[in-house]
């Protein structure tokens, strides 16, 4: 995968976050989140659960917690990454092979998740941007994705 995109730059309605893309950890993820991003797919969608000290999740067009991408669902890319602050993991439902547009970024060390989801990215700048993202499931004016792109 020599043409694979290393950043993705995912502006907030703060200010832009950089996450360095793992595609060494989940080739067919990363291609996934990179090519919904360069198409427009995330762009306007609302962080729909973020828990404080836990994690922000985003990626659901209906901004619900239940929708996806018209793409099919990922086989799981599970792999022993820890799931520490800045962690960019793979949503998915009680099927370990449902991830399929919905991610979650780690606000905190949140290694009770290690093996179950597939960590796809970490945030190497702009971890402030996530951490002002205002909180609730869902949150009352929940935060946005302006727009995001690979880089």
């Amino acid at each position: 995968m020599a043409d694979t995109p290393e950043t993705l730059i995912m502006t907030l309605e703060g200010g832009d976050v950089t996450i360095r893309l793992r595609p060494d950890l989940a080739p067919k993820h990363v291609e996934r989140i990179a090519t919904l991003a360069d198409r427009g797919f995330y762009d306007g969608v609302v962080f729909h659960r973020v828990i404080d000290g836990f994690m922000a999740q985003g990626g659901d067009p209906t901004g619900t917690g239940t929708g996806g991408s018209d793409e099919p669902d990922l086989p799981a890319e599970f792999s022993r990454e820890p799931h520490v602050r800045g962690v960019c993991s793979m949503a998915r439902t009680m099927n370990p092979n449902s991830a399929n547009s919905q991610f979650f970024i780690c606000f905190d060390d949140a290694t009770f998740l290690d093996g179950q989801y597939t960590v796809w990215g970490e945030v190497i700048e702009g971890m402030e941007q996530i951490d002002a993202l205002p909180k609730g499931e869902p949150p009352r004016a929940p935060g946005k994705i302006v727009k995001m792109r690979t880089a």
